[in-house]
């Protein structure tokens, strides 16, 4: 079984209005010192973004959250990005800054699997709760 590991992670927000502050969140950053691990994952509800902005830059939009993984990742794809260390690109990618990428406040937890806590805090934070079911529902 894994030693479990201390963790740190943020949300990624899209915020199609800066001057409006309302966000949409679009995946999660995990990483863990300890395992050498970078992660992110990326899921844009784009209807969702849409009913926030209906003139929201999608093309632009979706190519810097694409990006976020490849700086994870590291390496030559990554730019000069990828030569920093994987808590320089951690840090790197969740500066405050004033743009439509965002993320939230840095949180911390322990975990034995970084991988499987990014599955995890992508189900809870980023897509939508599914539909609960009714009782009546349940017996169909």
């Amino acid at each position: 079984m894994p030693k479990p590991c201390t963790y740190d992670y943020a949300i990624v927000r899209v915020v199609p209005r800066v001057e409006r502050g309302e966000f949409v969140n679009a995946g999660v950053i995990v990483s863990c010192a300890e395992q050498g691990s970078l992660q992110a994952a990326i899921e844009l509800d784009e209807s969702r973004l849409l009913a926030l902005d209906p003139n929201a830059d999608l093309v632009g939009i979706r190519a810097a959250l694409a990006a976020i993984p490849v700086i994870c990742a590291g390496g030559d794809a990554a730019g000069p990005l990828g030569k920093l260390s994987v808590r320089e690109r951690f840090h790197w990618l969740v500066a405050p800054r004033s743009s439509s990428i965002q993320t939230s406040p840095v949180h911390t937890g322990r975990c034995e699997t970084p991988g499987l806590m990014l599955d995890q805090l992508m189900r809870k934070m980023v897509r939508p709760p599914a539909a609960a079911t009714s009782p009546d529902q349940a017996s169909t």
